[in-house]
């Protein structure tokens, strides 16, 4: 009986060996896919906010998803993102194994929509510090390391039909051994595809679903009763002035 177990077993792992061994072999040939999934060739192209931050890395990745909404329903949930926030919007269950407390928001969190730059959050108890480089609301969100050896910049861009959300890592390794640039390479990229193609697809579902439950008609949709139904006169009066005012201080949650 022990020695069925154990031939199982071991045809088991020998299967797996093989399966790992053959995709090794040919990741080469999907690495640029994997590296750049969702994106167009304009979009990898494309220099973003945050490349100077980090100039040479060794591993880029650029990947990226449309979005039926305009930027401005998705900001939310970039601004809310982290460790003990609104989590990443990806497999929670495979980032608390590594003891990241991530826990993913359904809905948008007015208490995390205040971010300044120079905040920051661990990834794990030994894990990096991520900081906030710069932003632009509704535009970019930057975010390094404190080492310097990963930058991660999210940028959005309205089309005709919603909006581009792009998400780039730049990503360095220092002194790194044979063995450990191997394991990124054939570990971790095929592994951050994994995660980041759920935390895109996750913004996506959270932020149209969000916009469909407002009950607000999308920007991008044309409605049909303007095409039979005349404008409305304007309304008699003088021209107005807009009020002065001083322009108010630049938050993550928005412009003031």
């Amino acid at each position: 009986m022990r020695g069925a177990r154990a031939t199982t077993l071991g045809t088991l792992l020998g299967g797996l060996a093989c399966v790992g061994a053959a995709a090794a072999l040919g990741y080469p040939r999907w690495r640029p896919w994997c590296l750049t999934w969702g994106a167009s060739e304009k979009e990898v192209d494309a220099t973003l906010p945050g490349d100077e931050l980090l100039p040479e890395p060794d591993v880029i990745t650029t990947r990226a998803i449309h979005v039926e909404v305009p930027p401005a329903r998705i900001w939310p949930w970039l601004v809310q993102m982290g460790p003990g926030r609104a989590g990443a919007y990806t497999y929670d269950w495979i980032e608390n194994l590594a003891g990241l407390n991530m826990h993913s928001a359904h809905e948008s969190l007015p208490q995390f929509q205040d971010l300044d730059v120079g905040d920051g959050w661990r990834l794990g108890s030994k894990g990096p510090v991520l900081r906030v480089a710069s932003f632009e609301p509704e535009t970019s969100l930057v975010l390094r390391s404190d080492d310097g050896n990963w930058v991660w910049a999210f940028a959005l861009a309205s089309d005709a039909t919603g909006t581009r959300l792009v998400s780039r890592n730049r990503i360095r390794q220092p002194g790194a051994s044979c063995l450990a640039r191997m394991f990124t390479r054939y570990v971790m990229e095929p592994g951050s595809l994994v995660m980041e193609r759920k935390m895109l697809l996750g913004i996506k579902a959270r932020a149209e679903r969000l916009a469909a439950r407002a009950g607000s008609p999308s920007p991008f949709t044309p409605d049909r009763r303007a095409a039979t139904m005349p404008p409305p006169p304007a309304p008699p009066g003088p021209p107005h002035r807009a009020a002065e005012g001083c322009p108010g201080r630049r938050r993550a949650g928005g412009r003031e």
